[in-house]
This record gives C-alpha cells, structure tokens and sequence, in this order.
C-alpha cells in the first residue's frame, strides 16, 4: 500500500512548560486546512456567538484565521475576544491607522476564502447591491476568491421576497456560495427557516471548499449505519452501529470532490454537505440501493467503501401483528443474509470499482490482523479496515488497522475524520495506480 497521509501529531511539553494552543500568530502545521488562509466576518446578529466556535474549529483546522468584524456585530461579540484566540488585532474599519495600505484590498489578496459567520438581511441586501460601505463589503467587492455565507435572521425575514432576491444575485456570481439557513428556533423563540448552521458544518463546508480535488470526477458509494431486520411490528434485531465512520467517510469524499452516494441504514446523523443520501432498514434494501448505484456491471462507481454492518442473519418470517408475551419460550428461526460484499468482489471481472471493507472483530493483536486478511483475500477486496468493537463503535475516535494482502499499518487513536482521510489516501492511490497501468 502507498504510505497514507499521516495523522496530527505534537510532542508533549517538556517538564514545567506550557504551550500554547490557541492565540498564535501562526497556524497548526497539520490540519485538513493547513496553509489556507480564512478571513472570518461577523456581522451583528444574535448568532454572533457561534463565529467564536467556527473560528477555533478552523483552528483546530489549521486555517490561518483573520478576523472582521462589523460595528453591528462588535455589539454581540466584542473585538478582544477573536484578537486573543488569534493572537492578531481584529479588523473594524476601513480607515485604521495602524494598517498602512488600503486593507480591505490586503485582506482580499491574501485570503483563500472569505467567510461570513453570521450574515444578517442588510448584510446580503448590501453585498447583492455592490456597496462598499464597510470594511467586510469593500473587501467582498476586491476578492476573487471564494465567498461562502452563512446567513442568520428571523424567518420572516429569510422568507421575504425582498431577501430571497438579494439571494439569488448573489448566487448568480459563480464565487458566491451558501451554507443555511437551518430551520429550528431561533433567538425569539419562533421556529423556521433562519437559523444559523452549526458549526461543524460550517467548518466541514470550508474544507470541501478549499481541500485539493483529488476525487474529482470519481463515483464513490459509501454505506453506513446498521440494517434492522424485523420480526414484528414492534421487534428487530440490529447491532450498535452509529453509522459515524460511514458519514465521516461521505463527508470527506465529497470534500475531495468526488461524486458520493451514502446509503445509510437507520441512524440519527444529518447529511453531510453534498452527499447524495439513500436511507434503507433491512440488509435486502441496502443489498438493492447499493446495487443501483454500482450498476449490475459495476461500471457506475470508482469505488466501494463498505462500512454498513449488515445484519448477518435475518428472522424466517416477518410477523404482521405483534407477537403475544406468553409463559413458554419460543424458538426464533434465523436465514443468513447474502454477504453482499463477497458478491460484489466475486463479481468483479476488472480492477474497479476499488473495493474497501470493514473487519469489526474481537480478537487483538495479530488474531485480528489475520481475521480481516482473511476476508480481504475470501471476499476479493482491495482494504480491509480491521478494529475492535471498544475502540469504535459509538466513538468519535477509531483505532484499527489497515490491512492488505501482504502490509498492516496501525493507526489511531484518530478523530474519525482523519480516519476517513488514510482511507480515502489508500482509495486515490489505488485509482491512480490503475490509472497509469491503463496508460502503460
């Protein structure tokens, strides 16, 4: 296997030092955002708050991060705040002394986004306009980079025919792109379209804005969560599955620029920004959806990555009504699922789709090594990605192994994020290893 990208990684202090993880000058030297500048403006909405959770996210990012802020908004969150997380001064105005130059012409050329967290109705009515009337509009008019906007306001506000107009001028410069509003509550109470999106997507948004195509073009399908089988109405057998490494794989492919297709069994995760979505129950819909998306030639994807944990066996018989408690035990007749990756392996004629599977097994050490080897070479997969139930399921963070035919790298502890990065460097690798074979 070609080496994947390798995981964040910082030396412990020494004895009696402190370091710092926040307010620096400069950025974290790894991070999906490494080396990408981020200029941040927060505008004077009552979501102002959450500009503080998005600017440590893209920290946490790797994001060189400046911030402006407008006088509406230095009403929710004041300046020290973002200049202490970022260890530079928080930028007002458009006549500061202390900037020789015009700034809002240096804020645009050296920014690889601008990005406004929240945006306010007078904010998107200005910036639709081409007013240069502040330093966040001036500087929206001088950059050629990408703008992404956030909005955040009362729903009557987001709906008015007035603000949905400004929208699509804006969406009419091809620079221009969106991100919400969410529906929920917002600050008055009322419940609709105009709440701020979280953080996290926000940041997941800014990624797959700025990470490198390295998908582009490609068809990746991804499925995730586990299946429900029924018994009865009331009644399933399932597994503990949270369907998060399956997302976070979607997410990040997406991110790359791929084309994906996430077929998801019962979980309670949001669809991550531009993933086409299928949600299934039962192994037999999942087996159908995945189908679909692969075509029976399996010519319709450039890779497979199998997360799902589909149910192994399935009940006999699926009762109508719910089945009576009584004084007897009784016997639940059990069939065996397809093993739909195995099918989908032994119908591979060429090299592609790349194949990836998931070995969640409780044995350790080289017992598990050699478990997910075996399926790797039964099932005719390219990647088995083989761990154990205590160091995944429900977790945030995964450790395992990445197993091949003759190598088996450890990694983790990872946020499942960064998981989803190693796999989705063996799945690029391996396409570009096929890539040149056919050029050869």
């Amino acid at each position: 296997m070609n080496e994947p990208r390798r995981p964040p990684s910082a030396a412990a202090p020494r004895s009696g030092a402190v370091r710092k993880s926040g307010a620096s000058s400069e950025p974290p030297s790894s991070g999906r955002l490494s080396g990408k500048r981020v200029t941040l403006a927060v505008t004077g909405s009552v979501a102002a708050y959450k500009a503080v959770l998005v600017l440590r996210q893209l920290q946490h990012e790797g994001a060189d991060v400046e911030v402006v802020l407008t006088r509406s908004g230095a009403e929710f969150v004041g300046a020290a705040t973002f200049s202490g997380l970022t260890g530079k001064p928080t930028h007002g105005s458009l006549f500061d002394p202390a900037v020789a130059g015009e700034l809002h012409v240096e804020l645009a050329s050296r920014t690889d986004l601008l990005l406004i967290v929240p945006a306010t109705a007078d904010l998107l009515a200005r910036l639709a306009q081409g007013r240069a009337d502040d330093l966040l509009t001036a500087t929206a008019l001088c950059a050629s980079c990408p703008v992404l906007v956030a909005p955040a306001m009362h729903p009557s506000m987001w709906s008015h025919p007035a603000t949905q107009r400004n929208v699509q001028t804006l969406l009419a410069d091809r620079r221009v792109s969106f991100i919400g509003p969410a529906e929920g509550e917002v600050a008055s109470g009322d419940v609709g379209v105009g709440r701020l999106a979280e953080p996290d997507a926000i940041v997941a948004f800014v990624v797959a804005q700025l990470s490198p195509n390295t998908l582009h073009g490609r068809h990746i399908v991804v499925s995730a969560g586990p299946t429900a089988e029924d018994i009865d109405p009331v009644r399933f057998i399932s597994n503990r599955s949270s369907g998060k490494m399956g997302f976070a794989i979607a997410e990040r492919a997406a991110a790359y620029g791929a084309r994906v297709t996430l077929v998801a069994g019962p979980v309670a995760l949001a669809t991550p920004t531009g993933v086409s979505r299928i949600d299934v129950r039962s192994a037999l819909a999942m087996r159908g959806a995945i189908w679909q998306a692969l075509r029976p030639d399996l010519s319709g994807a450039d890779a497979l990555i199998m997360t799902a944990a589909v149910a192994d066996y399935r009940p006999a018989a699926t009762h109508a009504s719910k089945l009576k408690r009584g004084a007897e035990s009784i016997a639940l007749e059990l069939l065996p699922t397809d093993d739909l990756l195995a099918v989908i392996g032994a119908a591979r004629k060429a090299e592609l789709p790349v194949l990836v599977g998931f070995a969640l097994e409780t044995e350790n050490g080289e017992r598990l090594i050699h478990a997910a080897r075996g399926k790797l070479i039964k099932k005719r997969v390219d990647l088995v990605v083989a761990n154990h139930p205590d160091a995944s399921i429900g977790k945030d963070y995964i450790s395992g192994n990445l197993v091949g035919v003759r190598e088996a790298e450890p990694f983790g502890p990872l946020q499942k994020r960064e998981a989803a990065d190693r796999i989705l460097d063996f799945v690029v690798a391996r396409l570009r290893e096929l890539e040149n074979k056919e050029v050869v």
